[in-house]
């Protein structure tokens, strides 16, 4: 562990304990500047001179302060954040902290409500000093890309939902998105997960899809029909005229892999497929 050469707000400092006070310790990075870890975060162990681990944020009056909690975000990092409460400036975000985030009007898309979760950058807001959360996350994105092509693999983390599906952040970088009809399976607001890159448009945005290129779709969803069939003792309410969207909610898939994947079991002789439904032939 080693010393930090000077205090960073928004991030994770590694401090000397200096001093200790009535209200709490001081803690020194090597430049000589401290901040105050105060009483409540105090232990026994937090002896002087011992290195400590805190992150630097700024109080209710906008003097820098130290903690040992762990936010939900960091600067320039991202999150789904919850909102906690709000006001005629902003709205304020659950953020693991005493103190709440602010996201104010200006850096939102849309008024928030009590309740709601949003997904935010934190940023360092250069008019106020503050840390604050951004909605409007745009001028964050790379537009040229680089060391990605159609089929690689890349992690994202799911934004937003639009009309057209869901926008994510491309390898914690680039602006990408899967669209409603790449998807079969259930996806929520924050959702870290892997994908791969469909297309790269020449706007830098990359199109994506959570099926891996090459994969045999008829086979894969045939075994989930079949493993569905048996959890449900060889019957389910389901045929070829079946509703699509009903389709991708119980058996992750499209309507038209579902329906190919049916002729393909009857063809094989272990299904029967009725207007009653799905049966597994004995």
């Amino acid at each position: 562990m080693r010393q930090s050469d000077f205090l960073e707000l928004g991030l994770i400092n590694t401090l000397r304990v200096d001093r200790h006070t009535p209200h709490g310790i001081f803690l020194m990075a090597y430049d000589g500047n401290d901040v105050l870890l105060p009483q409540s975060y105090v232990t026994e162990e937090m002896v002087e001179d011992s290195l400590l681990d805190v992150f630097l944020y700024t109080d209710s009056e906008d003097r820098l302060i130290a903690t040992t909690l762990k936010p939900v975000a960091m600067l320039d990092e991202y999150a789904l954040f919850e909102v906690v409460d709000v006001a005629p400036f902003g709205a304020f975000m659950k953020w693991g902290l005493a103190k709440d985030l602010l996201v104010p009007n200006m850096f939102q898309k849309e008024p928030f409500k009590v309740g709601e979760k949003r997904f935010l950058r934190v940023v360092y807001d250069e008019k106020t000093h503050r840390l604050v959360g951004t909605e409007k996350l745009g001028d964050f994105f790379e537009k040229r890309v680089k060391g990605l092509t159609p089929n690689s693999e890349v992690k994202i983390i799911v934004i937003a939902k639009t009309p057209l599906g869901f926008k994510c952040i491309v390898e914690e970088k680039y602006e990408g998105l899967i669209y409603h009809s790449e998807i079969f399976e259930n996806i929520r607001l924050g959702d870290e997960r892997s994908a791969y890159v469909k297309t790269i448009r020449k706007d830098g945005n990359i199109d994506l899809t959570l099926k891996k290129p090459g994969s045999k779709k008829s086979a894969s969803t045939g075994d989930k029909v079949l493993d569905l069939l048996k959890e449900n003792n060889g019957i389910m309410p389901y045929n070829y005229k079946s509703d699509a969207e009903l389709i991708k909610d119980i058996f992750s898939m499209s309507k038209k892999d579902f329906k190919r994947s049916l002729t393909n079991l009857q063809d094989k002789g272990l299904i029967e497929v009725k207007d009653t439904g799905i049966y597994t032939k004995e």
